[in-house]
């Protein structure tokens, strides 16, 4: 595969896109998406443009297509940023013209149900950026995390190395997005606790691909946006991340079983494990509860790696995806692991 095309970075002053290729839900909850637009406009000196269905809760995938197709090719608009994720980005996939895209290549801000474009980008041979969305990192309550707006200021606006650094705290527990006074207070938080390494032996640098483990699931059991050619995929730095759906061990062992079976587990030789979510509104788990949820995810990755990739260098509680702090991860962009130097550095 040639190799990756960075888009060109956007500077402050510039209009950056805001979709919602996913759920629309800035029309539910408009608090922490209008937070979000604010935090763009005086943080990071951007301006946001909004599309037909950025708002729109039930858009369909051709409306959400249209708007990605807009936000790529207005030559005005130097980034793109999802709302929000969801659960239906799959549908959107089908709609999109891969030659537009290519033509206009720009960075894709998203991570969750945003995989699906991200994974879509990597097929086209465009670097896009797991992390960050208006809603929920910049639309925090109380104020961004710091970790969070050093990675997301050096992703947007620079090129080139940017060591990760583990979270000293982190959150778990959400507030309710509907009450004006949960915005304004500073969320609890909870020790950090460091990364954890499982065969730091060697170094390990490489293309990434990855994102939220059920989307990619999902684009398994469909076969889109997977290279035909598995070999695409040697020497590639795998990071994989779970959702406030707290799936199961279970069900992590078993998608990362079928990954084996289909015989694409084996081709990474260093995977980056995103920090479990352990709580939901749905689940509001204690302590021990989330303890337990947290250890047994780690065992089950293990497992699955034992059985089907047992050289594989892994690194748990790195601080991607469905968590508070959160680093953005160049999604074909290279990532570099130093297991003996315990070190992670990715090009933005």
């Amino acid at each position: 595969m040639a190799e990756p095309l960075y888009p060109p970075k956007p500077s402050p002053g510039d209009r950056i896109a805001v979709i919602s290729p996913s759920s629309g839900l800035p029309e539910l909850f408009p608090l922490p998406y209008e937070l979000g637009l604010e935090r763009l406009r005086t943080e990071y000196g951007l301006e946001p443009v909004e599309y037909p269905s950025t708002r729109k809760m039930g858009a369909s995938p051709r409306e959400r297509a249209e708007d990605i197709h807009a936000a790529f090719a207005d030559p005005t608009v130097k980034a793109v940023i999802a709302s929000i994720g969801g659960d239906d980005q799959i549908t959107v996939l089908p709609h999109l013209d891969r030659e537009l895209l290519r033509a206009h290549p720009k960075p894709f801000f998203g991570y969750s149900d945003n995989t699906n474009l991200l994974a879509y980008l990597w097929q086209c041979g465009i670097v896009g950026y797991h992390g960050a969305s208006v809603m929920c990192e910049l639309g925090r309550p109380g104020a961004m995390a710091p970790l969070t707006e050093r990675s997301l200021r050096a992703a947007l606006f620079t090129s080139g190395p940017y060591e990760l650094h583990p979270a000293d705290r982190y959150r778990d527990v959400d507030l309710p997005w509907d009450d004006p006074a949960s915005l304004a207070e500073e969320p609890p938080t909870e020790p950090g606790g460091g990364w954890h390494w499982h065969r730091p032996e060697r170094v390990v640098e490489g293309r990434s691909w990855g994102g939220e483990l059920e989307i990619l699931s999902w684009l398994l059991m469909t076969d889109r946006e997977i290279a035909r050619d598995l070999s695409a995929y040697d020497g590639c730095v795998l990071f994989l991340e779970t959702s406030e759906e707290l799936l199961s061990a279970d069900a992590v062992f078993r998608i990362l079983r079928n990954m084996g079976e289909r015989g694409l587990l084996h081709r990474f030789p260093a995977l980056l494990m995103g920090r479990a979510k352990a709580w939901s509104f749905t689940r509001p788990n204690d302590a021990e509860a989330k303890a337990t949820h947290v250890r047994e995810q780690r065992e089950a990755v293990l497992r699955a790696l034992d059985a089907y990739a047992p050289d594989t260098m892994a690194v748990f509680d790195v601080d991607l995806g469905h968590t508070d702090p959160q680093l953005v991860i160049p999604y074909g962009g290279t990532v570099r692991v130093d297991g003996p130097g315990r070190r992670i550095t990715v090009t933005y």
